[in-house]
């Protein structure tokens, strides 16, 4: 077990014996037919089952000691940097509040732009350069996913004992079976295939006409599950039934992927109690969608503690990206939104909340990324990481626990080479080291430096939600000189990214555009494949779904359309990728 894991008064040392957790009269179908199930519920539930062994001569079954932590990763989708109370939003998120203040805040924590490449991030460990995932994100009708021969965290869990289950939001691919959750080493998947659809009716349009369902349990279509419950609270309700089902003296890996905050914007009425007076509509939806996740959580932890799960687990939260302005969001006072390399597309919210952790209350601002979650999980559970696998993540947990030093330095944001080029970027631009038309970040250090077209890059004040409908009059804009390609920030000093220095400090320029083109000899060839027309719903019975069929998988075992092509070539493509920096 990693260092600081077992804390003095952590139950694994007292020894203490805890009831297990499975409820007699207390059925998924329960679940599932009466919707939320409210705690006194599910109190009354656990007090008949020991009344019930009570009267039997039945001891409450004890929970045996473990090491192992129980793991439970939430990961939010597009919650702004601001949107959470203790950054000072106007939004009452008591829940995370309550667990942030209790555990460790992170605030030097960073994440990827959009949904996809988070999320590849966090399960493999990888940056994106890594795993062809550089562009964009995964959609619905590409034959696409995150290239199989990457191991998953589930996997690598599940080779030391752990039961691994996922609630939400899968955006990892979807178009052969074995690109599924199931089949990246989660026992249980409960949710959605794509990045976003209807909170109530679970329906997805790509496009006019490419319609479909997308709502899973494991490798089928949830149809039974469509009773027109708020994703969210649906989502909530499995987490429940799976921890009460589960026996704690195993150990458990939950993620926990909410649809929300993400569009559309829809909530239940009763969340809009609170945010009558936000008069700009889109700002009050989100709010209101806020408040029901910041319920939902409430309702995760006391689970933990019901089932007998708390005393010996890591909740870990993190947004998967910045928040949207346009969509309600909030990323005041960063610089910029989701889709952006500006801090607010990348500087999430972020918190770990454990009884075993050694410094709790305090606050970390070490450089922390989504990719090291990866060897810090597998390494508290016990758990071995293999020699050839290359990681771009660092474990992190004495950093978080004991508030020491981080072990990383930098971060490499991203190297996109098939974004749109920044007109005037140029080699010149980059003395002769990079191309900086090409769409680039990276951190070292304090420094930050950005090349090519960076995404949004407006200031969103508070007030810019002040009326109506969105308004762009108090967004605090920033008129470039002609033909800027190259940005550079001290971000311990400027968080906001006002002040470029890059003028200033050509040195640390060039350094970073060094470490940029080391970083760049190592990328794969980015996989985006065109839409494929197979892929279409109403081909699929009306659901989203794997569509590459086992005839064809004969005739093009494991390859996508081009992906032979691509092999063959692989020393001509990775020149090429160097070529279009070049000639662009």
């Amino acid at each position: 077990m990693a260092p600081g894991v077992c804390a003095p008064h952590h139950w694994l040392c007292k020894g203490t014996m805890l009831a297990g957790g499975v409820l007699a009269g207390f059925s998924v179908l329960s679940l599932l037919t009466y919707g939320y199930l409210s705690w006194d519920t599910l109190g009354s539930s656990l007090e008949e089952t020991e009344t019930t062994r009570a009267k039997l001569g039945e001891e409450p079954e004890a929970s045996a000691p473990t090491s192992q932590p129980h793991i439970v990763f939430i990961l939010a989708d597009d919650q702004g940097f601001r949107d959470v109370g203790y950054h000072g939003s106007e939004i009452r998120t008591p829940t995370l509040d309550r667990l942030a203040a209790e555990g460790v805040k992170l605030e030097n924590y960073y994440v990827q732009p959009m949904c996809t490449p988070s999320r590849s991030q966090f399960i493999t460990g990888k940056y994106q350069i890594h795993t062809g995932l550089q562009h964009s994100v995964i959609r619905p009708t590409q034959p696409n996913c995150l290239p199989l021969d990457n191991v998953t965290l589930p996997q690598k869990l599940k080779e030391v004992g752990y039961s691994t289950h996922m609630v939400g939001k899968w955006h990892l691919g979807f178009y052969r079976k074995e690109c599924m959750p199931t089949q990246r080493g989660f026992d249980s998947f409960f949710g959605s295939l794509l990045g976003s659809g209807d909170y109530y009716t679970h329906y997805k349009c790509d496009s006019p006409g490419i319609c479909g369902y997308d709502l899973y349990e494991n490798d089928n279509a949830a149809w039974d599950h469509d009773n027109g419950i708020y994703s969210t609270q649906m989502y909530t309700q499995k987490v429940q039934q799976i921890l009460a089902s589960h026996n704690p003296r195993t150990p458990i890996f939950l993620y926990i992927a909410y649809q929300a905050v993400h569009s559309p914007l829809q909530a239940p009425g009763k969340y809009f109690e609170h945010y009558r007076s936000i008069n700009n509509i889109n700002r009050r939806r989100y709010a209101a969608m806020l408040a029901c996740l910041d319920e939902a959580i409430n309702n995760v932890t006391l689970a933990l503690k019901r089932y007998g799960y708390y005393d010996n687990s890591i909740l870990i939260y993190s947004s998967d990206n910045g928040g949207q302005p346009m969509a309600g969001g909030s990323n005041w006072p960063l610089r910029g939104s989701k889709g952006s390399y500006w801090e607010g597309g990348i500087r999430a919210v972020g918190f770990v909340h454990s009884p075993l952790l050694k410094n709790k209350g305090s606050v970390c601002k070490e450089l922390v990324h989504i990719t090291d979650w990866f060897p810090t999980l597998i390494t508290l559970a016990e758990g071995q990481i293999d020699e050839d696998i290359q990681l771009d993540g660092y474990d992190i947990w004495e950093t978080v626990s004991e508030g020491r030093r981080s072990p990383r330095v930098d971060i490499l944001h991203n190297i996109d080479p098939i974004y749109t080029k920044a007109k005037n970027g140029s080699w010149a631009a980059g003395f002769g080291i990079w191309n900086t038309a090409v769409q680039s970040a990276i951190r070292v250090n304090h420094w930050k430096l950005l090349t090519g077209n960076p995404g949004y890059s407006d200031w969103v004040p508070p007030q810019s939600f002040s009326n109506a409908g969105p308004n762009r009059w108090h967004n605090e804009r920033v008129s470039w000189m002609a033909g800027k390609t190259v940005w550079l920030f001290n971000i311990t000093a400027d968080p906001y990214e006002r002040v470029d220095l890059s003028g200033k400090y050509p040195d640390i320029v060039k350094q970073l555009l060094r470490r940029l083109s080391q970083f760049n000899k190592t990328a794969v060839p980015v996989r985006y494949p065109a839409k494929d027309p197979r892929s279409n719903p109403k081909l699929n019975g009306g659901v989203w779904g794997p569509w590459f069929k086992e005839d064809q998988k004969k005739k093009k075992p494991g390859k996508i359309k081009g992906e032979n092509k691509q092999k063959k070539n692989k020393k001509k493509t990775s020149t090429s990728f160097h070529y279009v920096f070049a000639s662009n």
